[in-house]
């Protein structure tokens, strides 16, 4: 789900965290659009009903409220990718994760930009270290959950950051992974979902095949 681009909150007695978690969903629709330089702090507190100097009593500064909107686009990837490996490991969670990345690009544009502004700040030497911090976070997260070795994690982290090209200049994803999609980018074929549609009783599963050797990594599947 989006972050909401209007959070405001003016007229609506809130606790200090409440209005905290208010402003970074704002902030994120911002940043997102203006990234950190381009992006002013008096219209993120306009867009939540409070005042500039109030905002800084939540946020030390632009730049911590800046990685609070990072953070927050890094632990919905973080969120989604537990949630949907329970149960799983090696190539099915890699495949499930794939998923599920592909549908947050679809369904939250902010949380693409978001990211994709964070690298852009990283040239600031205060910005870079809790940059990548969350990025080392996100990494740890990824190779505990599979136990795959790094060449499989390489090949999963290239293709995500390819279907991060593809989500944000709009480029047909069957130039890249038609071996999987149609030209509307809808799946084709995927042995592991067709694998889970026919589990019969007991969790048995009738026909099952042996994962392929490279994993589906993000944007190989819708």
């Amino acid at each position: 789900m989006a972050a909401p681009t209007s959070t405001r909150a003016g007229t609506v007695r809130m606790s200090a965290d409440e209005r905290r978690t208010a402003v970074i969903r704002a902030a994120v629709a911002e940043f997102a659009k203006g990234g950190f330089n381009g992006t002013s702090t008096a219209t993120i507190a306009g867009l939540v009903g409070v005042s500039q100097p109030y905002l800084f009593r939540l946020f030390d500064d632009k730049k911590a409220l800046f990685l609070a909107t990072v953070e927050y686009g890094f632990q919905r990837v973080e969120q989604t990718f537990s949630t949907v490996t329970k149960g799983l490991q090696g190539h099915e969670a890699i495949h499930a994760m794939a998923h599920a990345y592909q549908d947050l690009l679809d369904e939250d544009s902010d949380l693409l930009r978001i990211q994709l502004q964070a690298y852009v700040a990283a040239h600031d030497p205060e910005l870079k270290p809790h940059i990548r911090k969350f990025w080392d976070s996100l990494d740890s997260l990824v190779r505990g959950i599979t136990g795959s070795d790094p060449e499989v994690m390489t090949t999963f982290f290239a293709r995500g950051m390819l279907c991060n090209v593809i989500a944000a200049i709009d480029l047909p994803r069957e130039r890249y992974f038609g071996d999987f999609l149609s030209e509307d980018g809808r799946l084709v074929e995927c042995e592991i979902c067709e694998a889970a549609r026919q589990i019969g009783p007991g969790g048995t599963v009738a026909g099952s095949t042996a994962a392929p050797e490279d994993p589906v990594a993000p944007g190989a599947t819708d």
